[in-house]
């Protein structure tokens, strides 16, 4: 199919293009941008007036829940809910049930992804065998069937020899290892330590859950050169000592969840398990320094960290409940939200949630790696147009997701999906009835 795409704002991040033009697609490729031949004749026309065309987003950490949590999530339900909030690339962890530490699972969930025709699906191996932190995983095979980099997920790697063998191994072919930095001994908490989980009664996780975990990894990655992605930080401690250590020069990178940018321990209110995420939420000092780190690339990428969870699991007193959120759908807005708070111009905006974190997996994007994250002509066209005017209001019960949990229901946003493009094809689609 032939598409053409008139008279939206193009913002592409990557190369600084911000104007209102045209856009033509034939073949699931970008053929021109501006000036568009005359010859080309389209067999759809989408009328792009006071809309945005934005590349489409890539979430770094979305769990789709297949296989072993279907429960919860369905691949069906969650690549959707992807595409409903213009999400065309995401990194899924290896925690699913089997462990993805096998070829075959990841094959197999690369292809139930492909055949769905939605987003494109980026599975992270396990760094250990069942992430049991004992065995190291064939990172070679994983490599191959798809993965583009190994994790723990949020298991903790409790001994310090197995982490700098994988790193070692890791740096030797090239391997980027995800870690969330958390210290296995200290790091088991339900809520951020400081007065509000004293007075409520919650076991804490201290900063220096996450400074140990950090310290820890840089001095490991000092002695053996390996690529390492941060995964959500939460602390102001913890980006100061990121700063340090990306001007040394490790090759390192890092992002944060909507959830840490945008909500402190005092959202919790009563015990509210909607609030039960991890990281937990720390004290506004934190928040107030991811954010300002996000905005001076401190912090590389903004991430969903969308982890769907059944009803049975979140009704259930506060310190029991399942950690976790439905976050796909919200990932653009809460993006412009704190784009707007900072005063950030839109190309700096969206670059957190596009280019920026094309630019974390790199190579491992293979054939994508040249046109992810951006709107270039000859590029695959992954694409969202959204109308960054239109505000509405959170309702759970009306995402897409099969997980129905957010800390955010109620709150009204700005900027909502109109078409999601993936590979030329619409994806997406907002029903013109809709609220």
């Amino acid at each position: 199919m032939k598409l053409l795409i008139k008279n939206g704002r193009i913002v592409d991040p990557a190369s600084g293009r911000d104007e209102r033009a045209d856009l033509a697609i034939a073949a699931g490729r970008i053929v021109a941008i501006g000036k568009v031949s005359a010859d080309f004749h389209a067999s759809r026309t989408i009328d792009a007036s006071g809309l945005v065309v934005a590349p489409g987003l890539v979430d770094l950490a979305a769990r789709l829940r297949e296989p072993g949590h279907e429960h919860e999530g369905m691949l069906e339900s969650e690549m959707a809910a992807a595409v409903a909030g213009g999400v065309t690339s995401l990194v899924c962890p290896p925690d699913t049930d089997p462990v993805l530490d096998e070829p075959g699972l990841v094959q197999m969930l690369k292809f139930r992804a492909r055949n769905l025709n939605l987003a494109h699906v980026y599975p992270l191996g396990a760094l250990t065998r069942n992430l049991a932190g004992e065995v190291l995983t064939e990172m070679a095979e994983l490599t191959e069937a798809g993965c583009v980099g190994f994790s723990q997920a949020e298991v903790g790697l409790k001994d310090t020899l197995v982490l700098h063998r994988a790193l070692q191994y890791a740096a030797t072919f090239g391997y980027t290892t995800w870690l969330r930095p958390n210290d296995a001994w200290l790091g088991n908490g339900v809520a951020a330590k400081g007065p509000l989980a004293t007075r409520m009664g919650l076991s804490g996780v201290p900063t220096v859950a996450e400074t140990i975990a950090l310290a820890t990894i840089f001095e490991l990655v000092r002695d053996t050169g390996a690529r390492v992605h941060l995964c959500r930080l939460s602390s102001a401690a913890g980006i100061e000592l990121v700063r340090r250590a990306k001007a040394d020069g490790l090759p390192i990178t890092c992002d944060v969840s909507i959830h840490n940018l945008h909500l402190t321990d005092v959202d919790i209110g009563y015990f509210d398990a909607a609030m039960r995420v991890t990281p937990p939420l720390r004290q506004q000092r934190d928040r107030d320094a991811l954010r300002a780190a996000l905005a001076d690339g401190t912090v590389d990428a903004l991430v969903s960290d969308h982890t769907p969870v059944d009803e049975d699991a979140k009704t259930l007193p506060f310190a029991e409940a399942e950690p976790g959120a439905t976050a796909l759908e919200l990932l653009l807005s809460m993006a412009l939200k704190w784009g707007g708070e900072q005063g950030l111009a839109l190309p700096a905006t969206l670059a957190r949630v596009t280019s920026a974190p094309v630019a974390v997996l790199g190579d491992a994007l293979g054939s994508l790696a040249a046109s992810a994250g951006r709107i270039v002509e000859g590029g695959i066209a992954d694409l969202c147009v959204f109308d960054p005017e239109s505000r509405w209001t959170v309702a759970p019960s009306a995402l897409r997701s099969q997980g129905k949990h957010t800390p955010f229901g109620g709150y009204e946003v700005a900027g909502r999906v109109q078409c999601t493009l993936v590979s030329g094809a619409v994806a997406y689609e907002r029903p013109t009835a809709a609220a």
